[in-house]
């Protein structure tokens, strides 16, 4: 997401109409949406299906007091468990007819979150999806304080394919030998100064593979999404469908050899054997739709 998007840009559901179509509901389906963030999808089912009962499920439980409004009046019956999906079975549920997992991070979040997510913002440099983390929580300020030079360039290259990122990783550790990394604003001018100022311009912000790179190992985020699938597969009933949508090529791989697997077992069908990605008009309206994929698969 460049400069401009992440400043102008309210958050808006990517590949919904897409994504309710693939999951083939009627009225009285039982829908888990696992990653329910502005609730766009929630939403949007419970226009389109009377009677639904949604499971909504955030790490963030903040998102839920800001969306509930929405759902007054509509004839569905909605619940929330404030829970990452890798602990899916919180929500007590099995014979699933739909499940959804939206991989982004909502530009409500980052706008809003006050937790370091946005380098367009000087924010404490916490970068966890928990409201209130306690000590045992690892955050982005954990990262970049106490991780050895070589994880840190790990970690940048390995979660976004930075090509800076041993430089950056270098520069880090330079930096906090003298003071504190604290905020967002120190990340940014840090990475500012580490690469080649030829490497500062473009379509996406020079910060941007970095923020996703810590925020990613921060949440545990591609951990937390194989088990997510997992758990999800096993708790739909024959003839449900689950949807994913992912922003970039690590969820989208996991996400793929997910569904081959189980479908080489027989026990799963695919929806799409590509990946549905956003028309030309979303993509205008929506510059972050522009890299998302999903993928449907059907429990046999």
């Amino acid at each position: 997401m460049t400069q401009t998007e992440t400043v102008n840009i309210r958050h808006k559901t990517v590949l919904l109409q897409e994504t309710i179509d693939g999951l083939n509901l009627k009225p009285y389906s039982i829908v888990l949406d696992c990653t329910f963030g502005g609730g766009g999808h929630s939403l949007e089912i419970c226009k389109r299906f009377s009677n639904v009962k949604i499971v909504a499920m955030d790490q963030d439980k903040n998102v839920f007091a800001r969306a509930k409004e929405k759902f007054e009046g509509l004839n569905c019956d909605i619940s929330f468990t404030n829970a990452n999906f890798r602990d899916l079975e919180k929500a007590d549920l099995k014979e699933i007819d739909g499940i959804i997992f939206d991989l982004g991070l909502s530009s409500d979040q980052l706008e809003d979150s006050r937790r370091g997510f946005s380098f367009m913002k000087d924010e404490p440099l916490f970068m966890t999806m928990k409201a209130n983390p306690t000590s045992k929580d690892i955050t982005g300020l954990d990262v970049v304080n106490t991780w050895e030079e070589e994880n840190l360039a790990d970690v940048i290259y390995g979660y976004s394919e930075e090509k800076q990122a041993r430089r950056i990783a270098k520069a880090i550790v330079d930096f906090r030998k003298k003071q504190k990394i604290q905020t967002t604003f120190d990340l940014v001018k840090i990475i500012e100064n580490a690469i080649p100022s030829k490497f500062r311009k473009g379509k996406i912000h020079y910060a941007t593979k970095t923020f996703q790179a810590i925020r990613i190992a921060v949440n545990d985020e591609l951990g937390a999404l194989a088990l997510g699938l997992d758990k999800g597969f096993e708790s739909l009933k024959k003839g449900g469908r689950m949807a994913v949508i992912s922003f970039h090529s690590l969820e989208d791989r996991i996400v793929k050899r997910f569904y081959i697997k189980k479908m080489k077992e027989r026990g799963a069908l695919l929806i799409n054997k590509k990946p549905i990605i956003a028309k030309l008009e979303e993509v205008k309206n929506n510059p972050r739709a522009r890299s998302a994929k999903l993928r449907i698969l059907e429990k046999i």
